[in-house]
């Protein structure tokens, strides 16, 4: 069988003499997901270290810290607090964390990671980084953490903005 010439070629009795090629997506990968109040974002795979699904009893509340961390959550023996996403872009809905799984991205640059919880994630996309326009009417809470946003639907109506994890991560927020 494997002297037989349609073995070395991948032919056979079975397949097709003509060969399909694959599309190659276009842009860069991205995670798509959506924050408590209905805000869709998008954060490039580049930066994104993992993404988790943790039971809300996996994430340890921490006293005397930001009310925007939940807590930390042991990652295969690292140390990682979680945020809630949505409130440190100035939503007024919280996280619900009375669910069986939280949403949980872990980001990292240089060696920090934090995880950002949000509701829920769409999945992973390839977005055209060229299309992404300045942003125009961005709260001013979420302005300094955006790259831009891409512009969906016919009529232009909606929005898919694209976060900037370095500048989540290295925020003075966390300190408050």
């Amino acid at each position: 069988m494997v002297g037989s010439p349609d073995f070395l070629t991948g032919r056979g009795q079975d397949q097709a003499p003509e060969f399909q090629e694959l599309e190659s997506p276009e842009g860069e990968l991205h995670l798509r997901f959506y924050t408590p109040s209905g805000a869709e974002f998008a954060l490039p795979a580049t930066g994104i270290r993992e993404v988790l699904s943790p039971s809300p009893d996996r994430i340890t509340p921490v006293p005397n810290v930001s009310p925007l961390l939940l807590g930390t959550l042991n990652v295969r023996g690292r140390v990682v607090w979680v945020a809630d996403l949505g409130q440190f872009l100035g939503d007024a809905a919280s996280l619900n964390t009375d669910r069986p799984e939280i949403s949980v991205i872990a980001i990292e640059d240089q060696d920090i990671m934090l995880g950002l919880a949000v509701d829920r994630i769409l999945g992973m996309e390839w977005l055209d980084i060229e299309n992404v326009q300045a942003t125009t009417a961005a709260p001013d809470s979420v302005a300094p953490f955006l790259r831009g946003e891409w512009v969906l639907g016919q009529d232009g109506s909606q929005c898919l903005r694209l976060l900037d994890q370095v500048a989540i991560l290295r925020s003075a927020r966390w300190a408050a």
